[in-house]
């Protein structure tokens, strides 16, 4: 049986953009009022809820990922002191450069009278210049609301409007700055050993943008609500949260592991979201060659590769076998793993359930699948490359379930539709 892939002009149909949950959903607190957890770093201690920073201080970073999101903060600074925020941060080398400083400091200082436009408060700094604003004087509380899309970012300073940026120009404007190509990272909070405070600091993340009118015209269903995981089996596991048009892992491992739809399905077609949400543990990967055997060294072991370990995966039809892999090794998300790995498979079942590229975005952006299933054959699409092509999988059941499966790793997924035939 051959099938045809959809068409480009259907792929498209989930690249467009239109924003819905954000609007309805709640903040979450990034910093709880009593300690540090979920960041990382010295020279900060926290005293009647806010966070400040000792002479000693300098980064205090988030052990999460971001990638789209609003973040609210109330800040206080002294007169002569600089801080800042870095967003997209890599977690590696200087905020500034391997992410983007938001310039926190007081235009009024006369020590700060000289400086650039794009270093001034509410920049970002050396990159795009915020307008003069309403700032507080020194040592009094601000709140500062930071809207980061895919390809922008908005600074609201006590209610106004001081900087829309578009990223992408500002990327193309200084290719030689790493962190205006990133699209995902760390939050920093940039003390540089200044008397800086933080107090309030809440976060909601925003899915991916989906045209849903769009995708329900062309016959599709959607398979997650955005707010809870109502048709979901297994929906009690405390390790699966929804809100705000996310379903996230937590990247602990727990029991049940796996989430699977309530409903079977046949032949379908199904297109969804997903990124990796926060930092892997650093393991030697096996090297996998387009043929889907791993490559091997001089003395007939395995060649391994540093990176770090990211597995998860979309089952099909409730085959564990049938297991369309998402994960961080040199093949590329995309791959059959139990068709591919199995004893019995032909050199040809193992070449057509490897990815034909690797299409996978950077760890903690968003990327965007789409999986056909007709008959016993599979397509599947990562960002709009075709990596697995028409492949024929022996004994695939005619019908079944669309599971989750979980290895442990800190996963997002959003816009989870489906077309069943």
């Amino acid at each position: 049986m051959n099938v045809k892939f959809p068409s480009s002009a259907i792929f498209a149909l989930f690249c467009a953009i239109t924003s819905h949950a954000a609007e309805e959903a709640t903040a979450r607190p990034l910093f709880n009022g009593k300690d540090l957890s979920g960041w990382k770093g010295d020279g900060y201690l926290v005293e009647n809820g806010a966070i400040f920073c000792t002479p000693e201080g300098k980064m205090l970073v988030t052990d999460e990922i971001f990638a789209e999101y609003i973040l609210e903060f109330d800040f206080k600074i002294p007169s002569s002191e600089t801080s800042g925020i870095s967003f997209h941060y890599s977690g590696i080398g200087d905020a500034s450069i391997n992410g983007m400083r938001l310039q926190l400091l007081d235009n009024a200082d006369p020590q700060n009278s000289k400086l650039s436009s794009s270093q001034r408060n509410g920049s970002l700094f050396q990159l795009a210049p915020a307008k003069p604003s309403s700032l507080k004087p020194a040592g009094e509380w601000n709140h500062e609301r930071v809207t980061v899309t895919a390809s922008g970012l908005m600074v609201e300073l006590n209610g106004e409007t001081i900087l829309r940026a578009n990223l992408d120009e500002i990327s193309a404007r200084n290719p030689s700055r790493l962190g205006a190509k990133r699209r995902a990272g760390h939050i920093a909070l940039l003390g540089n050993g200044s008397h800086v405070a933080f107090q309030n600091i809440s976060i909601l993340e925003t899915p991916p943008l989906a045209n849903i009118a769009g995708v329900m015209a062309a016959g599709y269903q959607s398979l997650f609500n955005g707010e809870n995981l109502d048709g979901w089996k297994h929906r009690d596991s405390a390790e699966w949260s929804a809100s705000g048009g996310i379903l996230k892992h937590s990247g602990r491992l727990g029991t049940p592991a796996d989430l699977w739809t309530e409903k079977d399905y046949g032949d379908f077609t199904l297109v969804f979201d997903w990124r990796w949400s926060a930092v892997g543990p650093l393991e030697n990967l096996p090297l996998i060659l387009p043929d889907g055997t791993e490559k091997l060294g001089v003395d007939g072991q395995p060649e391994l590769e540093e990176g770090e370990q990211h597995d998860c995966g979309i089952y099909l039809r409730g085959s564990q076998e049938a297991e369309v892999n998402l994960w961080n090794w040199s093949a590329g998300s995309g791959e059959i793993h139990g068709y591919r790995i199995a004893p019995t498979s032909t050199p040809e079942l193992r070449a057509a359930t490897t990815p034909k590229v690797k299409a996978d975005r950077p760890i903690g952006e968003w990327n965007r699948t789409m999986i056909v299933v007709k008959g016993d054959r599979v397509s599947v699409s990562l960002n709009g490359r075709v990596v697995i092509e028409n492949a024929s999988l022996p004994n695939l059941p005619d019908k079944g379930p669309i599971g989750l499966q979980s290895q442990g790793s800190a996963i997002d997924f959003a816009n989870f539709w489906i077309k069943s035939k």
